[in-house]
């Protein structure tokens, strides 16, 4: 492998299913991830997570906080700032209540994992600090699923801060992968006062690092990411810092990246349409190239 890209070994068999057509590919789940920015004297750096070796998909990557929609933020109430529902509807191409759930998501899974909420008690401010011992149980009760995620804020009298975020790009796993998921990325700054953490059980390292320089990393094959991760950091490098990043999201095309396998003589060609560096040339009867 000369690059980092995480490649399943049992893909090239999958692929060849798909095409055969003896493979129905399962319905992808919604799910939202956060590019988390902070600036440094240098530009700014992202927070990444690196998932752990035990895990069954992706294991060893490096990613960024982030998961499935809990369905129960489809139609509860939320306490809500920023653009409206319809707004991030239309965004995100979706109706209004998984607009709310695939934003909840995306706020949500960045305080279960990270440990930082983008909220606040009134449109204009945001939570402070988030470690002390009775936000740890509010927030291991979000990750058992024992407390909704409305439930939360309305406990704490604190709204979602939906003008914290931006929508950055949608990727879709392909159709012959066993695990799906249709995928928001968002990007965010770190809220003054508040500082991440490794909160979360799937992964076992956390580090702020610039986007050029993970890329470059990536590149040596010293960190391993899948194809969203490597192509959001190297969008990333553009920008001197957050602010730039997150006025820059509202002009971002979200048409969902799919990847498209194809039959061409004697080999599967795996490609990512704009997104060329990712293609893969996998021989009817071998491994990818």
């Amino acid at each position: 492998m000369a690059n980092g890209q995480w490649y399943p070994p049992e893909w090239p068999d999958r692929i060849r299913a798909l095409a055969a057509g003896s493979l129905t590919p399962v319905t992808p789940k919604r799910a939202a991830t956060v590019m988390l920015l902070k600036d440094t004297g240098t530009g700014p750096a992202v927070h990444m997570l690196r998932r752990r070796a035990s895990m069954a998909f992706a294991a060893g990557a490096y990613a960024y906080p982030g998961g499935g929609v809990d369905p129960r933020d489809d139609d509860r109430h939320v306490g809500w700032a920023g653009p409206t529902r319809a707004w991030w509807a239309d965004r995100l191409g979706v109706d209004v209540t998984a607009a709310q759930a695939i934003v909840c998501a995306a706020v949500r899974e960045t305080y279960e994992e990270a440990g930082v909420l983008l909220a606040g008690p009134a449109p204009d401010s945001v939570v402070g600090d988030t470690t002390g011992p009775d936000w740890e149980a509010d927030r291991a009760a979000l990750v058992a699923r024992d407390l909704s995620f409305a439930e939360f804020l309305d406990r704490r009298g604190l709204l979602l801060r939906s003008d914290l975020l931006g929508a950055w790009t949608r990727w879709i796993t392909p159709e012959f992968e066993a695990r799906r998921y249709d995928t928001w990325f968002f990007v965010a700054a770190l809220p003054e006062g508040q500082r991440t953490r490794n909160a979360s059980t799937e992964a076992d390292r956390t580090v702020w690092i610039r986007p050029a320089e993970a890329a470059a990393s990536y590149d040596k094959g010293e960190l391993l990411m899948m194809p969203p991760t490597i192509a959001t950091l190297r969008q990333l490098t553009a920008y001197e810092t957050a602010a730039a990043a997150l006025a820059a999201a509202p002009g971002r095309d979200l048409t969902p990246v799919l990847a498209q396998a194809r039959l061409e003589g004697e080999e599967i060609v795996l490609s990512w349409p704009g997104h060329d560096e990712f293609t893969k040339h996998i021989p009817t009867g071998g491994a990818p190239a």
